[in-house]
């Protein structure tokens, strides 16, 4: 049974609707679609406080607490958590709002990546601490 949560108060880095052609052969979206969904939110928070280009390093975490349904709106709540020198670590947290006549929201995903920040010659660069 999934628990019904509250949207953040926040606004989300990223928000899009599940369709049909992202469905795995079960009929349930696919794993994959999600993955790049949080690393498209992921890379969005990286690369505003990198003010650039950054490049994805590793997915440290990713845990799947719900399946997503085609027509559910998938919202992405993404935040720094850590910079270091030339990299940051973002949780990626993910809301899918089901039966929206219902007002129905559940936790479906959650994440923690790692981006670099890269120059022009896509070479480990500083990120400003500001």
């Amino acid at each position: 049974m999934s628990e019904k949560v509250a949207l953040p108060e926040r606004e989300p880095t990223i928000r899009v609707l599940a369709m049909p052609a992202d469905t795995n052969a079960s009929g349930d979206i696919f794993g994959g679609w999600i993955m790049a969904q949080v690393d498209i939110a992921g890379s969005v928070a990286a690369y505003r406080q990198a003010r650039g280009r950054v490049a994805t390093v590793a997915v440290n975490s990713f845990e799947f607490h719900q399946p997503v349904f085609v027509g559910d709106l998938i919202s992405c709540y993404a935040e720094v958590v850590r910079i270091g020198t030339t990299s940051l670590t973002v949780q990626v947290e993910v809301y899918a709002e089901r039966n929206r006549q219902r007002e129905e929201c559940i936790k479906v995903t959650q994440a923690t990546l790692t981006y670099v920040a890269v120059d022009e010659q896509r070479k480990p660069r500083s990120v400003p601490r500001d």
